[in-house]
């Protein structure tokens, strides 16, 4: 190993967060025992090893501690947009047995709750799941013109969860279908409302989703992915280019124990975690209806309109606009392109 550089197999840990407030000497080199402690794993101890020599350490008290509280995400070094994993929580020790508690009874009443969305119409189904702790508000305009529309409207809206068109479906009173990415079998065979895969070619999907919103109501992530976080992804084109107009839903979801959502082999469980929660919550809201062929009455092109309606959702919301990608977010957290 080189001087005044300590490290464990390929990991340089002199640059490491346990160093980084330390005060160096980079002409003292002595040897010394050192043992680490990364991540709740105290490795073995390396000895013998000509590094740096440490001319002050701050140690940090108990009283420090205690005032310590959870920095907010507006101070965060770097936005934090995609992150993974089932737990919507900090795990502490009471939160933990709370909820290996609540498993038994959250797994029943997700079923429960799955066999209502499953066998009821939305007019029983709705009122249903509220009383089963499923709470949902609805927001839209007085004329309620972009609701009722005529039968073949298109509905884009930013993507939270899997459940979102089961949502905006009940919301509208009717059955829709909505294009999907690549969600797992399963979850396309339980769904109640009706999918659509798309390819990724962007001809035969454009083809595809035309003449769908000729057969009815169409629904269309343009995100192509969810993103828990309130930020949102960049919009597809495509949006722009198959209908006149389009309809902006604007969606937000809450949990308290699980995230519904994931990047792993077992998304089709994503669902069952989102109605394992004690009470999750959706908030519906319809905008205005948008003429895809002009911004404020000046010609636009798709690309354009895109970033308007990604813009006017996002302001709705008060989320963040990214130019962030399935893609992106995928090669992060699980390494492929998001292909199941």
């Amino acid at each position: 190993m080189e001087d005044r550089v300590i490290g464990f197999g390929h990991v340089d840990l002199a640059h490491h967060q346990l160093f980084t407030h330390c005060k160096v000497s980079h002409h003292i080199s002595t040897q010394y025992e050192v043992y680490v402690h990364i991540n709740y794993t105290v490795y073995e101890s390396i000895t013998c090893v000509r590094f740096f020599s440490l001319q002050e350490v701050c140690l940090v008290g108990e009283a420090e501690k205690r005032r310590w509280h959870p920095l907010p995400s507006s101070q965060y070094p770097k936005p934090l947009v995609f992150h993974d994993g089932r737990i919507a929580f900090t795990p502490d020790a009471i939160s933990t047995l709370c909820m290996f508690l609540w498993f038994p009874l959250g797994f029943a009443l997700a079923f429960a709750r799955a066999l209502v969305f499953l066998c009821l119409p939305y007019a029983l189904c709705v009122p249903l799941l509220a009383f089963l702790g499923m709470h949902s508000r609805l927001i839209t305009s007085d004329d309620k013109e972009e609701r009722r529309g005529d039968g073949s409207q298109l509905y884009i809206c930013n993507h939270r969860t899997l459940l979102d068109g089961l949502y905006i479906s009940a919301a509208l009173g009717r059955h829709l279908t909505a294009t999907t990415y690549s969600v797992s079998r399963i979850s396309e065979w339980f769904s109640p409302i009706r999918t659509v895969r798309l390819t990724r070619n962007r001809e035969e999907d454009a083809a595809r989703m035309k003449k769908l919103v000729q057969e009815g109501d169409l629904l269309v992530c343009p995100e192509g992915t969810t993103c828990r976080e309130p930020y949102l992804l960049r919009f597809s084109q495509l949006v722009a280019e198959i209908s006149r107009e389009v309809v902006p839903v604007a969606l937000e979801s809450w949990v308290s124990m699980f995230y519904g959502t994931s990047t792993g082999k077992l998304k089709f469980l994503d669902p069952l975690y989102f109605l394992m929660n004690p009470f999750p919550c959706y908030e519906v809201e319809f905008m205005a209806r948008v003429a895809t062929g002009a911004i404020g009455g000046k010609e636009c092109s798709s690309y354009e309109m895109a970033n308007h309606l990604q813009a006017e959702i996002g302001t709705r919301l008060g989320f963040q606009c990214t130019s962030l990608t399935r893609k992106d977010k995928y090669l992060l957290l699980a390494g492929n392109e998001g292909t199941i």
